[in-house]
């Protein structure tokens, strides 16, 4: 029996994961579970899942929640803030930590998890994005195991060969390693009509179901660039080492190419649940609850290159990536300061990588090793972003 947190209940990642969980009654057990806004959920999670504790990331709605849990009849403890997240993510008691908290309020648990030696599902890119060397350090110095969950990622993982050192690919044969992503919503819409695309366009994704922040990013080529970056890092990868390959049906989740001419892709259903059984089981699989693929039912496979006019925000992330932490750090920061922006009404769809490239260019190039820079960088970096946001309204 493995005994799991889950950070992040509420969003899609968290519910797929309580989904595969549920399948599994005599392998997994929930220890807590966390979430932000939707406390509803949270509580009706928390009366199926029966974790020891459910935690608030807002400490103001703290008697919502008490009153909450009574009328679902919750009897876990109720705990709410930032340290709460932290102990359910590092307690001896756990051994998996799902890290599903959306942008970089999930750093400081997920880091807390890897400290703590935990096996880490890592579904927070922002994690690696925004503290990746000092991330990658904790965990080989703690002996925490790293698996990523993001469709990609794990995809890459599955196609590598089980001996593969961190980042020698010339050890393992390997040319080149090639990240899908769909494009989005937009990958042929006239350019000329960018400036009116609206929310809810927006966060309509053709193939699957996430968040409006991440359904965003994904419809900016953003998302892409995030993972880009955390490519790097999980992987030991230089910029050079990734090609970006769109694939519109989101059928192949990414790609590993050989010396020998030879490509080993991991295909499935565009459906979480899949990297989520991959993560939980590992080294074994079990169930996922997705349907195995009909061969004979699949459409044809397409694969283009990613327009920079039409998706400037991955070749910032990329830009960002070769320069280095600060960069990174400040552009997730920046980015998160302007979906926001964009899904409350205040800016344009196009005026997002305005703000993320007017950002970086008036913050002066910076070397940070501590996660106390790291967190000054990402203060800073969203009062940048505002301000120009602001100018932009």
């Amino acid at each position: 029996m493995q005994t799991v947190t889950v950070l992040g209940a509420t969003g899609s990642i968290g519910c797929n994961t309580l989904d595969v969980i549920a399948r599994h009654p005599d392998a997994y057990r929930v220890f807590a579970i966390t979430g932000h806004s939707q406390l509803e959920l949270l509580m009706q999670q928390a009366k199926v899942c029966s974790p020891r504790y459910v935690v608030l990331a807002d400490e103001s709605r703290y008697q919502e929640a008490k009153a909450l849990a009574s009328e679902y009849g919750v009897t876990a403890d109720i705990l709410c803030g930032p340290a709460a997240l932290e102990d359910v993510a590092s307690a001896g008691e756990v051994d998996i930590v799902m890290a599903a908290i959306v942008g970089g309020a999930g750093l400081l648990p997920t880091l807390a998890a890897v400290k703590a030696a935990k096996k880490v599902l890592l579904a927070n890119k922002e994690a690696l994005v925004m503290s990746g060397a000092l991330f990658i350090d904790a965990a080989r110095q703690s002996g925490a195991s790293i698996l990523p969950i993001d469709s990609e990622h794990n995809a890459i993982f599955q196609c590598l060969p089980q001996d593969f050192n961190y980042g020698d690919l010339a050890g393992s044969g390997i040319h080149s390693i090639l990240l899908t992503g769909s494009g989005g919503p937009f990958r042929t819409r006239d350019l000329s009509t960018f400036a009116d695309i609206s929310v809810e366009e927006a966060c309509s994704h053709p193939n699957w179901d996430m968040g409006r922040k991440i359904t965003v990013d994904s419809a900016t080529m953003m998302n892409k660039g995030l993972e880009f970056i955390e490519a790097c890092w999980l992987f030991g990868l230089a910029t050079e080492d990734i090609t970006v390959v769109l694939h519109p049906q989101s059928t192949i989740h990414s790609m590993v190419q050989y010396v020998d001419g030879s490509v080993i892709a991991q295909l499935g259903h565009p459906d979480m649940r899949t990297p989520i059984a991959y993560g939980l089981a590992w080294p074994e699989r079990i169930e996922a609850g997705v349907a195995p693929l009909d061969f004979s039912q699949l459409a044809d496979l397409t694969f283009d290159t990613p327009c920079p006019e039409r998706y400037p925000n991955l070749q910032l992330a990329i830009d960002a990536c070769k320069e280095g932490q600060a960069a990174t750090t400040r552009l997730n920061a920046a980015n998160e300061v302007a979906v926001e922006a964009f899904l409350n009404g205040a800016i344009r769809f196009t005026d997002i990588a305005r703000v993320n490239q007017d950002t970086l260019n008036k913050m002066e190039p910076l070397t940070v090793s501590s996660l106390q820079q790291i967190l000054e960088q990402d203060r800073a970096a969203r009062e940048v972003a505002q301000q120009i946001t602001r100018g932009l309204t």
